[in-house]
């Protein structure tokens, strides 16, 4: 979303970001757009996703504006309300297949409701757009309205150093969130048979029973849990590892249909990566080669790192590979895309 807003920004859009506030909520940084936090009692749940909602749709009722832009379905529900009730333009942006992420494809009754919400609001908006073609095209389907493809990629930088700062002992990058379906579990088993060191960059909801993993299969002195890193301080981290992963279990269509900014983010920084062998990462790699995809299983993760870190004719192949497909996939050209979608509404 920062990256969103600052490309309208420069389209010449006056832009505020509308978030929460947690407990352990950062100080926010400075930027070109505004910033509102919503203080809410509850963390999470149901309650906290009926209050939230509730103080999202009392905050819009007044607020300054010509275009409401609803991220997922969770601020969906108020945005539609208020576009309709001010006679406002509404916007769309899909980061993912919401009803279908882990947290929710075995619940139906939840599942229900959430679908119940996107399929009333979506079809009333003017203008959705989603991380990749894939779930673009699905998403015309099951909602009868165009969904564009806006990825959510890096800028082009200066490639004067692409892929510099190779470490003398490999290190093995995993950054994002640690929550069911990421493979991290998967990845720390194939650990046993790897002669690296893993980075996990990140916290979530498996923290503590990751750690208690490394500890129970004595793997602490190949396994380095580097805890919350800042957005602004992961490019020099990727930086330092010879291979980076974005591992995935095939726990609903959410993952499945997934497009993650990580994968792109390897590639701007000329790093080969072990990724999961769904569609959206098939369909690239199959145009420029710059991952070796496999299944989220210990065997197979533990294969795939030995591939790249054995192999150095095919792990220099991939490294320059990345550096073509960042000429494809960034910033840049994904502006223009979004510029010209709002420039129609």
């Amino acid at each position: 979303m920062q990256r969103h807003g600052k490309i309208l920004c420069e389209a010449g859009f006056q832009v505020c970001l509308v978030g929460r506030k947690r407990k352990k909520s950062l100080p926010l940084q400075q930027e070109v757009f505004a910033r509102k936090r919503l203080n809410c009692f509850f963390e999470k749940g149901k309650l906290f996703y009926i209050e939230y909602n509730l103080r999202l749709l009392f905050y819009l009722l007044f607020a300054g504006c010509d275009i409401l832009l609803a991220v997922d379905y969770d601020t969906l529900l108020p945005n539609t309300v208020v576009a309709k009730l001010r006679g406002k333009k509404l916007v769309f942006d899909a980061h993912e297949y919401f009803t279908e992420v882990p947290e929710l494809y075995n619940r139906k009754a939840v599942k229900y409701c959430w679908s119940l919400i996107g399929n009333s609001c979506i079809p009333k908006v003017d203008l959705a757009y989603t991380v990749g073609p894939a779930l673009a095209k699905l998403f015309t389907q099951q909602h009868g309205i165009p969904f564009h493809s806006i990825m959510n990629v890096p800028p082009l930088q200066s490639l004067a150093s692409f892929g510099s700062n190779q470490p003398i002992k490999p290190i093995i990058l995993y950054q994002g969130a640690l929550n069911v379906g990421r493979g991290i579990e998967e990845l720390i088993f194939a650990m046993r048979e790897v002669e690296a060191v893993l980075w996990i960059a990140g916290e979530g909801d498996l923290s503590e029973s990751l750690r208690a993993l490394v500890q129970a299969e004595k793997l602490h002195d190949k396994v380095v849990f580097l805890g919350f890193v800042l957005p602004n301080k992961l490019p020099e981290l990727t930086l330092q590892a010879h291979i980076c992963c974005n591992l995935l279990l095939p726990n609903g269509l959410s993952y499945y249909y997934s497009l993650a900014n990580k994968f792109f983010d390897y590639i701007h920084a000329g790093k080969p990566q072990i990724c999961a062998n769904f569609p959206e990462y098939e369909a690239i790699n199959k145009e420029h080669e710059v991952a070796v995809l496999c299944k989220a299983e210990p065997n197979e993760i533990a294969a795939a790192l030995n591939k790249l870190l054995n192999d150095k004719e095919l792990y220099e192949k991939l490294r320059n590979n990345c550096k073509r497909a960042a000429q494809v996939y960034n910033l840049q050209e994904e502006s223009n895309k979004l510029q010209k979608l709002f420039a129609r509404i």
